[in-house]
């Protein structure tokens, strides 16, 4: 007998720690990352008595971009709360969040054919870290990260699958970098997400949520839901009750674990932050905002699109902020869009995967990609000869005055091809008359003699024609 089914469903809760040069309540510097524990912290992020909070006017103009950018309602009061518990990585025992006033509200994102709905996206400052040091019998507090201003975006429970979420995810993480609201990078903690999932059978009530908390990384994200839709369907059939915890996610192990028995609403005790006006975004404040957003993914790729390019390359060109502006730099330079698009994404691709190294970090010029693959197209030089140039032109060098210096400009001289077909048919006999007798394809076996009897120079279509017409085809 076939296992009942069951549907997942799924919400995600999103971290991002915003671009700012200074903590959310502070003046203590943001861009911790790499320096010595606790060194980036000050009165405020300690605690200490009689320090008073001064709201950052950069992050809230980042997180309403963000907001506007996800399909937000931006407009109206926005209000902090206290959020309250006492853990060591808070010295203050609370968090200044957002209760029911949120920045951002009423939101969707469109992942493919599918409308993922955004229920809010609010500002609050983030928690100290622990380091736990093996095998010791202690923990120990860094406060380097405490006070850093994130925006927390919450889904509606719309996602039903792994894939889904990851895509929604990609498709968040292009959008903060491409506005320069967040380095967006899971890797660094500077994008961290929770997953809220629970099980039912189609047509029955939603079952009881989960929470796994903390995930870093896409991967993580897709494999906790896998197994946890497993798990909780492993509960339900064996005729068991899904209890309402917070899990962590065991990365080495694949599997979840019981972190703490979840907490409700009341548990946190919010009330509004004393200390912090209501803020009322005005429709001027929203233009202002509104003003400054760049070309998002989705503009960019149905650009893209437009300009010919094939689907699957428009959507890796426009979730990559560094890539995208290269490709539109050297766009300008007249190359066909999806040739362009084809040397940035596989043969300057793969050269600088080689070479272990970001296209960030090569001196290849945009101006120079686009003159290279044009010198292609006018029949300047060959595809051959383009491959051959490209570590050079990676390193900055103009291609036009390569092919110049080494004289590899294509040869369209007939009277010199000729020559070269001769004298590879007097040199492969066999395949002249297993042509003559009918095997057009081994024609190839003569076409490459011709080419590398040229220096790779010959123009290919020519080489064709010429050898069908000394072969007689």
């Amino acid at each position: 007998m076939l296992a009942p089914m069951y549907r997942a469903v799924i919400g995600l809760e999103v971290h991002l720690q915003l671009r700012t040069r200074s903590k959310l309540f502070s003046a203590c510097p943001a861009d911790y990352h790499g320096a010595d524990p606790n060194t980036f912290a000050d009165p405020l992020t300690l605690g200490l008595p009689g320090t008073l909070p001064t709201l950052n006017r950069e992050a809230v103009d980042l997180a309403l971009m963000f907001g506007l950018a996800l399909n937000c309602d931006v407009s109206g009061f926005t209000q902090f709360h206290r959020k309250n518990y006492f853990y060591p990585d808070s010295p203050k025992n609370f968090q200044l969040s957002q209760y029911d006033r949120p920045v951002a509200r009423d939101g969707y994102l469109d992942v493919g054919t599918e409308r993922v709905r955004i229920k809010r996206a609010h500002l609050e400052d983030d928690a100290g870290k622990l380091l736990h040091p093996a095998y010791a019998p202690y923990s120990l507090l860094d406060l380097n990260r405490a006070g850093s201003p994130l925006i927390e975006m919450v889904t509606e429970a719309d996602l039903t699958g792994p894939e889904q979420a990851r895509a929604f995810l990609e498709s968040v993480q292009a959008i903060a970098q491409a506005l320069g609201v967040s380095d967006a990078t899971p890797e660094e903690g500077k994008m961290r997400c929770d997953v809220n999932l629970s099980v039912h059978r189609p047509g029955e009530p939603w079952g009881t949520k989960v929470e796994v908390k903390n995930l870093n990384s896409f991967r993580s994200v897709e494999r906790a839901i896998a197994y946890e839709t497993a798990r909780q369907t492993r509960v339900l059939d064996a005729g068991g009750t899904v209890t309402q915890d917070t899990l962590g996610w065991d990365e080495g192990g694949g599997r979840t674990f019981v972190m703490r028995t979840k907490e409700g609403e009341a548990d946190y005790r919010y009330f509004p932050e004393p200390d912090l006006p209501p803020l009322d975004i005005t429709p001027e404040w929203i233009a202002r905002v509104r003003a400054r957003m760049p070309e998002l993914p989705a503009a960019k790729r149905e650009r893209y699109l437009a300009a010919g390019v094939r689907e699957a390359d428009a959507q890796t060109l426009s979730h990559d902020v560094a890539l995208s502006r290269f490709y539109d730099a050297a766009l300008s330079g007249g190359a066909d869009p999806q040739k362009l698009a084809n040397w940035l994404l596989s043969d300057v691709a793969g050269l600088l995967a080689a070479r272990e190294m970001a296209l960030a970090d090569s001196a290849l010029q945009p101006a120079h990609l686009a003159a290279l693959v044009r010198l292609i197209d006018e029949g300047t030089i060959s595809g051959k000869i383009a491959k051959d140039l490209l570590p050079d032109v990676l390193d900055g060098h103009d291609p036009q005055r390569l092919v110049q210096e080494r004289g590899l400009t294509v040869v369209t001289d007939t009277g010199a091809i000729d020559a070269a077909i001769d004298a590879a048919m007097q040199a492969d006999p066999a395949t002249v008359e297993k042509v003559r007798a009918g095997n057009a394809k081994a024609m190839n076996a003569l076409f490459g003699p011709v080419m590398k009897a040229t220096g790779g120079q010959a123009k290919p279509e020519v080489v064709r024609e010429r050898l069908r017409a000394k072969l007689g085809l």
